[in-house]
């Protein structure tokens, strides 16, 4: 099976893709030891036309590939497509548009609200995927036969599953209920959170408006320093690390020491001082200053009863309308209407 590797290779194949309305794409990548993922290979299809492109190759440059993903007159189809365009706006530094993403458009459509890709391709085409190749290295180069009739695979079914999906789209007058959902997927600002913000991500109970401070300063610290060394937020500093910081309050190296989520010696690296600027910067704000502890929604007391209940007529109500639950309403949704009514912000 041939790949692409070099630039008129890549230019020729493209320009095929150009023609179409539509075309399908996947990518396979690694970042177990990087912050960002390393692309290792671009698969694509479309009626009578493939491409298996190798973005490692020394001899490609992707712009015209980028280029194809910013042509507003061909159809962009992935399939749970926010790690490949998360890629492609690190790479390229544009949003693919327009986008159809077929994990949305089947719980649109009615195919439940987990549905895997190899399910839905059985599903919709009766084909049975080999998925033994997901997890292998796709780094190393050749590439084996067996990896890459598992790429080609997955764009050339995701042909048939994208027409089916559209026409029920279409045939349900649901087209628009997608539509919602690609515009936040194809939104910049998914793609370009602000470290500022990185706290979000973080699950933990904090107390103390002190303690908030804290950890959005220090998971701000973290973000940018994972970003700039390009290595995994954990090898800088573990969320667990960052909860006992917040709770301990470290002003200096000694007070680092003595943490138990911090390795031993630790305390004395660059890593560690850059850590302790972040405490003190939040230690220093004035109280007036300091944030606010986000409210967490508890429902009342009684209102589980309630919510029990409008969780069984969302299921018959999904069921009846053909659509995946969740595209009506999530868990936290039925929770705040069963405790607040008409009022709930849902």
């Amino acid at each position: 099976m041939h790949v692409i590797t070099t630039q008129k290779e890549l230019e020729t194949a493209l320009a095929a893709f150009e023609k179409s309305d539509f075309v399908t794409v996947d990518t396979e990548f690694i970042r177990e030891t990087t912050f960002w993922p390393i692309l290792c290979l671009i698969q694509m299809a479309a009626p009578g036309v493939t491409a298996l492109i190798d973005p490692l190759s020394p001899d490609i440059d992707l712009k015209p590939f980028f280029r194809l993903m910013a042509n507003e007159a061909v159809v962009k189809v992935f399939h749970a497509a926010r790690q490949d365009i998360e890629i492609i706006v690190h790479l390229g530094d544009l949003v693919p548009h327009p986008v159809f993403d077929t994990q949305v458009a089947a719980m649109v459509c009615g195919f439940g609200d987990s549905v895997s890709y190899d399910q839905l391709v059985q599903k919709i085409t009766g084909a049975r995927l080999d998925k033994s190749s997901r997890f292998t290295d796709w780094r190393h180069r050749p590439l084996s036969e067996k990896q890459l009739d598992y790429a080609l695979a997955d764009v050339t079914h995701l042909i048939e599953v994208y027409q089916h999906l559209s026409a029920e789209l279409v045939r349900e007058n649901r087209a628009h209920w997608l539509n919602e959902e690609m515009d936040v997927l194809t939104a910049r600002e998914t793609y370009d959170p602000h470290p500022e913000d990185a706290w979000k991500r973080l699950k933990m109970r904090l107390r103390k408006p002190q303690e908030l401070a804290i950890v959005q300063a220090v998971a701000a610290w973290r973000e940018r320093e994972a970003r700039e060394r390009d290595v995994p937020r954990g090898r800088v500093l573990k969320d667990d690390a960052i909860y006992e910081v917040a709770q301990q309050a470290p002003r200096d190296a000694a007070a680092l020491a003595k943490l138990r989520t911090t390795p031993k010696g630790w305390e004395r690296s660059a890593t560690a001082t850059a850590l302790l600027g972040a405490v003190n910067s939040a230690l220093a704000l004035p109280r007036e200053e300091m944030p606010k502890l986000p409210k967490s929604f508890q429902p009342p007391e009684g209102s589980n009863a309630a919510a029990e209940l409008l969780k069984v007529l969302l299921r018959i109500v999904a069921e009846k309308e053909g659509v995946a639950s969740k595209v009506l309403a999530s868990s936290d949704d039925i929770d705040r209407i069963a405790a607040e009514g008409e009022d709930a912000d849902v």
